[in-house]
């Protein structure tokens, strides 16, 4: 592995020679950038303001802009004269235990390799100390124009060094944490423990990059002519609230059924887990309506009453007009007698429906229907003897 930077360890009076490795390497897949339009690649050149003419990278220096605007220049050389002890030097400051660093300064991580066949004996002689002490070394080196921290960690038979962001670079969580007050339960944490037991450990090196392999797969394809984009299914999640405890539970059965290796009963765990960890919000109950009130009906045990004089009405102007027969007025008394009986039935009916009220208001239709039917009758002998 090419080295990135050559200097050496400081151990108290030990000085370590050692060349830097990067520890990692990024795999993402990195996109040119394009013309739409015909396809052609769109570049960034590096232009001079002054003159207007393109750069070369081994004609570009360094400057400090002012607040006037005008630059400064700096060489190499007036940074490498800068009093700084650490310019070529890992200097290691402290030891300390490994839990007391904050994950959140982790920064690159790189190898420290020997420098030379002297660099032995006082490297190995560091890493056996960081190994039996337990403990990881601070120190402080500059790099790329700038002075770093560190953390010093034995990984196999290798000394490791991860860049440390300094303290004041650590922002504070301020407005981060949920602002309303929340009451996690006694049985909710016992599932949440159940779920983190039986999901239990991962192997890390099984782990890989899904959404890489997918692109890939789509640049082979696309390579081959034979690509067809897939929409991604996005399921609506709008009006749902989570059931925490049924999500918990499910999420422990489908976990169980995945390690017993139980592909069906994993498919059925996690369909009750997408049933019950999802709740509808019910909409707010409006207050009931109140019961119609009885005037409703009895307006229409009213109009059935009201057609029954109309009908009696009718009877008499045909009895006083004796211009009918006593036959036809008797057929017309008895069919307005069974019309007025069949509305004071069906205001009887309604008055039971409704209640005692209405009830009542049935009974006096009724009345008025019988008393049509009297008057009808009354009106017949006048009319034999109008003849």
């Amino acid at each position: 592995m090419r080295s990135i930077w050559n200097g050496a360890i400081s151990f108290g009076l030990v000085s370590i020679p050692i060349k830097l490795v990067n520890a990692t390497e990024s795999h993402s897949i990195s996109f040119r950038q394009i013309h739409v339009s015909d396809g052609g690649r769109v570049r960034y050149r590096k232009v001079c303001e002054l003159d207007g003419e393109e750069v070369p990278a081994a004609e570009i220096g360094k400057g400090y802009e002012e607040a006037d605007g005008s630059i400064v220049p700096i060489t190499d050389e007036d940074l490498a004269r800068l009093p700084i002890p650490t310019a070529k030097t890992i200097e290691i400051v402290s030891f300390v235990p490994a839990e007391e660093i904050d994950p959140l300064q982790m920064d690159a991580a790189y190898y420290l390799a020997a420098n030379g066949a002297t660099a032995a004996k006082p490297y190995t002689l560091l890493r056996e100390a960081l190994k039996r002490s337990r403990k990881v070394a601070i120190a402080k080196y500059a790099l790329r124009g700038r002075e770093r921290l560190g953390m010093l960690r034995v990984v196999d038979d290798v000394i490791a060094m991860h860049g440390l962001l300094w303290p004041d670079e650590i922002r504070q969580p301020e407005g981060v944490a949920p602002e309303a007050s929340v009451t996690v339960r006694e049985a909710e944490l016992d599932l949440a423990d159940a779920l983190m037991a039986t999901l239990g450990e991962v192997e890390i090196a099984s782990l890989h990059d899904d959404y890489r392999e997918a692109v890939e797969a789509m640049l082979a394809a696309k390579t081959g002519e034979g690509f067809e984009p897939a929409e991604a299914v996005v399921e609506p999640a709008g009006g749902q609230v989570i059931d925490l405890m049924a999500a918990l539970e499910s999420s422990v059965r489908a976990a169980k059924a995945s390690r017993a290796g139980g592909s069906g009963d994993s498919a059925e765990s996690a369909e009750s887990a997408a049933e019950a960890e999802v709740t509808p919000i019910r909409g707010r109950r409006t207050p009931a309506a109140s019961a119609p009130a009885p005037k409703a009906v009895g307006g229409k045990k009213s109009t059935a009453s009201t057609g029954t004089a109309k009908k009696t009405a009718a009877a008499k102007k045909t009895a006083a007009g004796g211009k009918k027969s006593t036959a036809t007025a008797k057929g017309a008394a008895g069919t307005k007698s069974g019309a007025g009986a069949r509305a004071g039935a069906r205001s009887t009916k309604s008055a039971s429906a409704a209640g005692a009220k209405s009830a009542g208001t049935g009974r006096a239709s009724a009345g008025g229907a019988t008393a049509g039917a009297g008057t009808a009758k009354k009106a017949a002998p006048r009319k034999r003897s109008s003849a």
